[in-house]
């Protein structure tokens, strides 16, 4: 029964719906980021921060690009669906990394706001998108992809060094990676205290 009625408000208010369920999965991310890394304190500055970009820029956007792409390559056949595919990681997914990394940067009033753009960018894929969901639903099933991706981000803007190894290790086996480079954090920290002193 509740599943069918939230279908139904997915249908009936698409765009509310959608971007507010984007958002708040995009900054779940980085919830679940914070609560696997970091054991003392949340930092909930950042979670607003991600917050803000996803429901403000993310959510949005992936709306009304979404129904661009369909409106102009309709259907699932192997060639609108590699149309569709080709336009939302040449241009679409791109931008909306881009966004990520330095609307955060901007919300946190960094000097240098390209910076983790610059030395963190990543690129996913959105095939299953384009086959498996309808129309109506396609935003919030990438907000679910974006629950994830947004976790990796916020780990890999905080911990990790932006690559594919990392990414990799992160979601085979988080605290592992993440006790590795709280470690190896530590390590390098000692390292230049000893040379400072």
């Amino acid at each position: 029964m509740r599943r069918v009625v939230l279908k139904e408000a997915a249908k009936r208010f698409p765009w509310m719906a959608n971007v507010t369920l984007y958002g708040c999965l995009f900054a779940g991310g980085d919830l679940v980021h914070q609560l696997i890394a970091q054991k003392e304190r949340m930092d909930w500055k950042h979670t607003r921060d991600v917050a803000i970009v996803a429901i403000s820029f993310h959510g949005n956007f992936n709306y009304f690009w979404l129904r661009a792409l369909e409106r102009r390559f309709p259907g699932k056949s192997a060639g609108m669906v590699f149309r569709k595919l080709l336009l939302d990681q040449s241009f679409a997914s791109p931008l909306a990394t881009s966004v990520f990394y330095t609307g955060v940067s901007f919300l946190e009033g960094k000097e240098d706001i390209f910076e983790d753009w610059r030395e963190k960018f990543f690129n996913t894929w959105k095939f299953l998108n384009f086959i498996l969901m309808p129309l109506h639903m396609r935003t919030a099933f990438m907000g679910c992809c974006a629950f994830l991706w947004a976790t990796f981000l916020c780990f890999s803007r905080q911990s990790g060094d932006g690559t594919a190894g990392v990414a990799l290790a992160f979601v085979m086996d988080p605290r592992k990676t993440l006790e590795e480079i709280r470690e190896a954090r530590l390590t390098r920290k000692k390292e230049k205290t000893q040379r400072e002193n």
